[in-house]
């Protein structure tokens, strides 16, 4: 059974850049010809200055190059439909609920929900990102696992912008602060702002408490910014959030078990985000599968395989950081000139190749294993 906390799928959302083993994991579903033609096939990184002059950048077959073209650009809600649409009706989906309880037991796990009748599962998986319920439900307050990295970020998309770069994203620093556009189909544009703020605070959850808390932190920012800004009442949604990582001693207790960013999210920085929850969940399925009636010993060994792998990516992620967003005029000045020099393919595979090529090779389970599974024994994915 799949717990939607949405009404719906999700619609919208922001661009994500889809590759490395969730890239593989999605080709073994037969999925890629329907990403890529979702997706966009960006072509450039274009920093520009106030004036609009480009300053840095570079054209994206540097990535195309050292990911052998396995790569491809598209909304994270995109992506996720994708998948649902493959389950073809297979799995019990419940929308617009959320769990209430859990209560693991020696048999199975009891559930509560806010609105539903109780259920007993035999495993329940909690996939529901970095403000997971399930984990707070069964591991803990958030605090204690939540790393903030000193940043903010948010993403709205409107339509009708004036100006538009196809296949481009755009982006204008400033210390401290960042804002980014990318030209989409049917005429609209997707907005991308981040900054610093060493206030881990919450973010106001009201629409305008947002545009408030944008205004103040880019009200001096140049560019496009002040015609962004003004635009922004137009946005009908706006997704604000810190920029944290997950950080946890386990990811698995009794019966529940966590994935994606539940259990270990790298945060925006990474880039990779999806991709990794999708290789988590391929080898959750696994090991599973392989454990046969010994559930518990497969959840063990779906963590000791993941879990190295997850860290490095989250240390990766906060080494990139400062870089992301510099904090000087200088730092952006040499963000700029580095990544002007990713023209050049020796210099773009050294500076890229770490940062892109995986160090993870998705094991191999047997493909009936994985399709059949014991039918008294699925796991569930509450939300």
């Amino acid at each position: 059974m799949l717990i939607e906390r949405a009404s719906s799928l999700r619609s919208g959302g922001y661009i994500i850049d889809f590759w490395g083993p969730g890239y593989e994991v999605a080709s073994m579903m037969g999925i890629l010809p329907r990403l890529h033609a979702l997706g966009y096939e960006v072509e450039q990184v274009r920093f520009v200055g106030s004036d609009g002059r480009q300053r840095g950048g570079f054209p994206t077959d540097t990535i195309r190059r050292t990911l052998e073209g396995r790569f491809v650009s598209l909304r994270r809600s995109d992506l996720a439909a994708t998948i649902y649409r493959a389950l073809d009706g297979k799995v019990e989906t419940i929308f617009d609920d959320s769990i209430a309880m859990i209560d693991d037991g020696p048999a199975g796990v009891h559930v509560s929900f806010d609105h539903h009748d109780d259920r007993m599962f035999d495993i329940v998986v909690g996939a529901d990102g970095l403000h997971s319920r399930v984990r707070e439900l069964q591991f803990g307050s958030e605090r204690q696992f939540e790393a903030y990295l000193g940043y903010k970020a948010a993403v709205f998309e409107l339509q009708g912008y004036p100006f538009r770069d196809e296949l481009a994203y755009v982006s204008h620093a400033e210390p401290g602060r960042q804002v980014s556009r990318f030209s989409m189909r049917d005429g609209w544009t997707l907005f991308l702002f981040v900054y610093r703020d060493p206030d881990a605070t919450d973010i106001a959850p009201a629409h305008e408490g947002r545009k408030a808390a944008l205004r103040n932190a880019f009200s001096e920012t140049g560019w496009e910014c002040p015609q962004i800004l003004k635009r922004m009442d137009d946005a009908a949604e706006i997704y604000f959030d810190r920029v944290s990582q997950i950080q946890m001693p386990s990811w698995t207790k009794d019966r529940t078990v966590l994935v994606g960013d539940a259990a270990a999210c790298v945060s925006l920085l990474a880039g990779e985000g999806s991709g990794l929850a999708m290789s988590e969940a391929y080898v959750l399925a696994g090991e599973l599968a392989r454990a046969q009636n010994h559930p518990l010993a497969g959840l063990a060994r779906y963590e000791t395989r993941m879990k190295p792998y997850l860290l490095d990516k989250q240390r990766a992620a906060q080494r990139f950081a400062s870089s992301f967003v510099p904090q000087t005029a200088l730092g952006i000045t040499l963000r700029n000139l580095i990544s002007s020099l990713f023209t050049f393919p020796f210099v773009g595979n050294l500076l890229l190749g770490r940062q892109l090529r995986s160090k993870f090779d998705l094991p191999h389970y047997d493909r009936g294993q994985l399709q059949n599974g014991r039918a008294d024994q699925p796991p569930g994915s509450l939300r």
